[in-house]
């Protein structure tokens, strides 16, 4: 998925993961206009050697915000974050 990539850009200026692992569940309504996506659950878990739970936390906020795929959905996204070993 787009945002493993956009976690792993960011991964440049913070701990750089060295596995990521995302899952997308969405909602999809027929709405007068037609068919759209308006929700968006996102569940991360990754591996970022050195990191602490508040650096990989900022980290996959930080993908969230800037990636692609959740710039052009017009839907409502959450995320939870479990940074592993």
């Amino acid at each position: 998925m787009l945002f493993d990539g956009a976690f792993r850009a960011i991964g440049r200026r913070e701990p750089d993961p060295s596995s990521i692992n995302t899952t997308a569940t969405l909602s999809l309504e027929k709405l007068e206009s037609g068919w759209a996506i308006t929700t968006v659950h996102l569940d991360v878990v990754g591996r970022v050697p050195n990191a602490d739970e508040a650096a990989f936390q900022k980290a996959a906020e930080n993908a969230k915000a800037g990636c692609p795929v959740s710039k052009v959905l017009n839907a409502k996204i959450t995320m939870t974050a479990k940074l592993e070993g």
